[in-house]
């Protein structure tokens, strides 16, 4: 097998499908990535049994074969030739020779035949949006996902589908971040998918803020996501994702209104002297005024006062400053609205200039 093709042109697939290379593998062969000519296309495949990608590109050649190369080593020669260099590979035994103007290299290649590849999927359904769509579903929520959680199906996010309605939703027990986007989905029943947390975060690097159109394909253990050139498959996490609905805070009174920015701010400061195990800050509203006050085990404290719109009831609350620093870097309005019940009952947030999003945090003990 023979290969000639410029630098730029083997770089980017490379650099897509590196993600799904698992750098503490078991197993050699999910350490490399599979080359595959068939004389018109040229794929490459990366795996690491949980998520596969194949990144293909149109080449042209009389010659055809496959062949697993190190993939990290790879990318990484490719990165270090000069732009726009040309590089030949040539494929002989169980060595790969690379090669590129006064350049060589080489590397020692495992059988083609061992790479493990998915089978095709059988859809339960089948939809599309756009790349900016798909990546706003994630953004607005993957954050909150839950990190090596014991509750497995916390650690990923929840893809729900329904007709005319696709909603992406994560929790990890403490807060809660949902966004809802109308779309032309048919279907008659509601379909919901666990992603799991790697999957998640390859996919959002992956997408670009584009009208191209993304295909995404749901079925029994699987998600299939198709973006010009590219071929993202991740496993479903089996599992039931906890009921979001019966999170959501529908009875709230009060409601506050505050510059997003300044409160941004406010909790960035008053974070530097909260507690570093619990991140404790607490809220005292009353009319008309907000402030935020932490402290530490060292006897230091740190008070900020806003100026809200807000005139409910005086208020004490507190919360973990790291979930609420979380959501207030997720929005993207002017200014963002709070509803509160009591100092026991979690927060409903909304971002005004987006409102198909919303986010609960629970509060805590101070």
């Amino acid at each position: 097998m023979k290969l000639s093709i410029q630098r730029e042109v083997l770089l980017k697939p490379l650099q897509q499908v590196i993600g799904a290379v698992e750098k503490r593998h078991t197993m050699q062969i999910l350490g490399n990535v599979l080359l595959r000519c068939d004389g018109t296309h040229l794929r490459m495949t990366a795996t690491d049994l949980e998520v596969e990608l194949v990144a293909e590109l149109e080449y042209a050649s009389e010659e055809t074969g496959e062949v697993t190369l190190p993939a990290r080593k790879l990318l990484d020669i490719c990165r270090a030739l000069p732009d726009e260099a040309e590089i030949r590979i040539q494929v002989s035994g169980e060595r790969a020779v690379l090669s590129s103007g006064r350049s060589r290299f080489v590397l020692t290649t495992l059988p083609a035949g061992d790479f493990p590849n998915l089978d095709e999927i059988e859809s339960r359904i089948e939809f599309s949006l756009t790349e900016r769509e798909l990546l706003t579903l994630i953004g607005r929520t993957s954050f909150a996902m839950a990190n090596q959680d014991a509750r497995y199906y916390l650690n990923g996010l929840m893809l729900e589908v329904e007709k005319g309605t696709i909603r992406t939703v994560a929790t990890d027990g403490h807060r809660l971040s949902l966004c809802t986007l109308k779309s032309i989905v048919e279907t008659e029943e509601t379909q919901q998918v666990i992603i799991p947390r790697k999957g998640v975060l390859e996919l959002s690097r992956l997408l670009e803020h584009s009208d191209d159109p993304v295909r995404i394909q749901i079925a029994a253990n699987h998600l299939r996501v198709r973006v010009a050139g590219l071929c993202f498959t991740t496993k479903l996490i089996d599992g039931r994702f906890p009921d979001y609905k019966r999170v959501i805070p529908r009875d709230g009174e009060q409601v506050l209104k505050v510059d997003r920015e300044l409160l941004r701010q406010a909790l960035g400061r008053t974070a530097i002297l909260s507690n570093e195990k619990y991140r404790g800050v607490r809220f005292e509203l009353s009319p008309g005024t907000l402030k935020i006050q932490s402290h530490n085990p060292e006897q230091e404290e740190a008070e900020e006062e806003l100026e809200v719109d807000y005139s409910g009831e005086s208020l004490e609350i507190g919360f973990n400053v790291t979930y609420l620093m979380d959501v207030v870097a997720n929005l993207q309005g002017e200014v963002l609205e709070a509803t509160f019940k009591d100092p026991g009952s979690s927060v409903l947030i909304r971002d005004l200039g987006f409102q198909d999003a919303l986010y609960v945090v629970m509060p805590m003990r101070l």
